[in-house]
């Protein structure tokens, strides 16, 4: 017949420390428990407990020692307090396997269902469940688990609450989005008021004064939450597992696991979760120990046994959404990272009858020409003098999809790209970004994703005019590209920064030519050197195009996905949905590289600064900038052997007289403005300061420099670090502060 015992937790304030637990062993001794932070010196100590032993677990006391007298006292602020010492109650829980379990605003059926799961799949027969609502608070609660009790048997519970709060200090509910782990946007979300009475469990010393109070006589304990369960496993339940296990310990590795959706003004139930993220690897915590086995020295904590090397382990799964709420999923996990996962869904059906909400069938489509063709979207802004050679380029190595989104030209950039638009090479579009509260960039990606150009490509990606796609195999075009990747479905293609070599002044003369000095393949700092630009097959993986890749993965299809480095290396399966720069890991240069002239002149400089960003509208392009992205440190001069393609293509651009005087117009639009800008003192200071020979000094040592001296910028590096040889091996950093620009 099923038990339910109510213990109440009456805490004791003793100055800055305060005890949650006085417990009598029965041989004269005594242990006391303390709130985390409680500060205990060793004379108090000594008044409470004779020959007392200090201990900690969770930055809490745990005071053992001795009890002549019966009782424990002390003097608080010249006033006696006595302690009332406890008597363990082990009976209940004698011989028994048990749950050890805290409840915060679960519901009483999830607790009864959780009672019956256990009950049934893992011979669990107690629980100690700790309740962190206020006393007093929750009696309908109470009522509702003392009547669902009644149909389940030999089940004995122990219900626990206390009189302080046990929540982490200063943490928000553990309800809330904000402390659920995993859950996306955190940096975008008002962060609720504290709440120690519902944030995460702080003080974790609790779990061994539950245990000498009700679990020392238990046959084995299994510490997991109100929201998990622990499926059977074909070698016996945990707490058997337990018994037979070296040390007594099984260790449990819980996946998380969420609903699609829950059905509008349901209740959320085990049986609505149905999903799994397919790029999690890290799993949760907690164990399962048999008391006869422990050694003496095992402490318990809350996602392992101290002192102890569990000998096994043991799956579980925790249903987030019963404790993590929010109006929709997609608040408390990318929804892009769930798939549905059949364990799940028998469970649901087996155990409570469910039809949970399923997720929307997703396949693949084939491409739209099935001929491998490439459409590239760009945004420019100023860009006239370079337009060219970039197309003629991109020509040469057989793309010819071309969609050009433009806003606020004055040089002349809109009437190149309405004659290229006329003659055929590209599309043309007035980037009307004003008014949408989107960037510029933003805008046009959204817009591009209705245009023919990119939908009826087989292959898309998102460029700058600044970038080349530098394909180092084959005869380097984008069919040597595609046969040594022939299943790919992306490619992503990894910056080179490609500084200014020293060249100041402006040319009418191809930048892959001009400039042939680079950053070092490894190129971990600045962050910006890494960042990579995604070819992506049209077949439906993903939702909306993006700025350094597709976004939106599809979750249903991402065994789909097959994605490659520049060194056509599988991209691990945790890069799928957010990454947008390369790390040690995934970057690679040996197929395609993306050659970023990100400077060039330290004219058209001024002429960059001058004209604004692109995409981070709100940034200026000053010295940091120039610093961060002008690396000269190495020859790279892969992309030169295209030159003649390129020169052909150039020339039969330029072969057309009208495209001809267009290019020679933007051309002397940009000279025109370089003259005009020098002639100003703060542009032609500007110059100095870039074309001075401690800039060019400095564009050979970024490998010498830790993150934080490319965010404050070059002035924070003295000048007796920039004296030191460019090939000696030195570090410089320093302290984090404000991100220059």
């Amino acid at each position: 017949m099923a038990q339910l015992q109510r213990h109440h937790i009456k805490a004791v304030t003793l100055g800055t420390s305060t005890v949650l637990a006085a417990l009598d062993t029965g041989d004269g001794q005594a242990h006391l428990f303390f709130t985390k932070g409680s500060q205990l010196s060793p004379i108090m100590a000594e008044n409470l407990l004779t020959g007392a032993e200090i201990r900690s677990v969770g930055d809490a006391p745990w005071l053992t020692g001795s009890c002549p007298a019966g009782k424990v006292q002390t003097f608080v602020d010249s006033k006696l307090v006595e302690i009332p010492l406890e008597q363990p109650q082990l009976d209940m829980m004698s011989g028994r396997n048990v749950a050890l379990a805290t409840r915060n605003d679960e519901t009483a059926e999830t607790v009864l269902q959780w009672l019956t799961y256990h009950a049934k799949h893992q011979g669990m027969t107690g629980a100690v469940i700790l309740d962190r609502a206020k006393p007093d608070t929750d009696e309908t609660f109470v009522k509702a688990l003392s009547k669902g009790l009644k149909k389940l048997g030999d089940m004995a519970v122990v219900f626990v609450d206390c009189d302080v709060p046990l929540g982490l200090p200063d943490t928000a509910p553990e309800h809330h989005p904000y402390v659920t782990p995993g859950a996306p946007g955190k940096d975008r979300m008002k962060v609720p008021p504290a709440d120690p009475w519902t944030a995460p469990l702080g003080d974790v010393l609790v779990y061994e004064m539950l245990r000498h109070l009700f679990l020392s006589k238990a046959r084995a304990v299994a510490n997991i939450e109100i929201y998990d369960l622990v499926p059977a496993d074909p070698r016996g339940t945990m707490f058997d597992l337990a018994l037979d296990a070296k040390g007594g310990v099984v260790q449990l590795v819980g996946q998380q696991c969420y609903p699609w959706r829950v059905r509008e003004d349901d209740p959320v139930q085990f049986s609505d979760h149905i999903c799994v993220q397919f790029d999690a690897k890290k799993r949760r915590g907690r164990w399962c120990a048999a008391m006869s086995v422990l050694p003496d020295q095992a402490v318990f904590r809350m996602v392992r046994i101290g002192g102890v090397e569990p000998a096994a382990s043991y799956p579980f799964y925790r249903f987030m959404a019963l404790r993590h709420r929010a109006p929709s999923v997609s608040k408390i996990v990318p929804k892009a990272s769930l798939i549905e996962h059949a364990p799940l869904l028998k469970m649901a059906k087996r155990e409570w009858k469910h039809q949970p909400v399923l997720m929307p069938q997703e396949d693949i489509s084939k491409p739209p020409k099935g001929d491998n063709s490439v459409a590239i979207v760009t945004c420019m802004k100023n860009e006239g003098p370079f337009i060219l050679e970039w197309l003629a380029y991109h020509r040469a190595i057989g793309i010819e999809g071309f969609l050009v989104y433009t806003n606020d030209c004055t040089d002349g950039t809109d009437n190149l790209l309405d004659l290229l638009q006329e003659k055929g090479y590209l599309q043309h579009r007035d980037n009307k970004f004003h008014g949408t509260g989107l960037k510029p960039q933003h805008h046009a990606l959204q817009q591009a994703e209705k245009e023919p150009v990119i939908i009826e490509s087989d292959w898309a990606i998102s460029m700058d005019v600044d970038e080349f796609i530098n394909i180092k195999v084959g005869d380097g075009t984008i069919t040597a590209l595609f046969n040594t990747v022939p299943d790919a479905n992306l490619i992503s293609c990894t910056w080179r920064l490609f500084g200014n070599n020293d060249v100041h002044e402006y040319e009418d003369r191809f930048l892959v030519e001009q400039f042939f000095r680079a950053a070092p393949e490894f190129a971990n700092k600045p962050h910006q050197a890494w960042g990579f630009k995604t070819l992506f097959k049209n077949v439906g993986l993903f939702k909306k195009l993006g700025v350094h890749r597709p976004k939106g993965l599809k979750p249903q299809v991402w065994d789909k996905i097959r994605w490659y480095n520049g060194s056509a290396k599988p991209m691990p399966e945790g890069e799928y949905r957010n990454a947008w720069r390369s790390n040690a890991s995934t970057y690679g240069y040996d197929v395609v590289q993306l050659n970023h002239y990100a400077v060039r002149s330290a004219e058209s400089f001024l002429v960059k600064r001058d004209r604004g960003r692109v995409n981070h509208v709100d940034r200026d392009q000053g010295l940091a900038y120039w610093f961060r992205m002008n690396n000269n440190f190495e020859e790279e001069r892969s992309i030169q052997r295209m030159i003649p393609k390129l020169q052909q293509e150039f020339d039969r651009l330029m072969a057309d007289p009208d495209i001809r005087a267009m290019h020679d117009a933007c051309v002397a639009a940009h000279k025109n403005k370089i003259a005009e800008l020098r002639a100003t003192e703060n542009y032609s200071n500007f110059y100095a300061e870039l074309t001075s020979a401690r800039m060019e000094k400095l564009s050979r040592m970024h490998r010498h420099f830790g993150a934080n001296v490319f965010l404050s910028g070059p002035e924070c590096v003295p000048d007796e670090v920039l004296e030191k040889d460019v090939d000696e091996e030195f570090f410089f950093t320093v302290e984090r502060g404000e991100t220059a620009h």
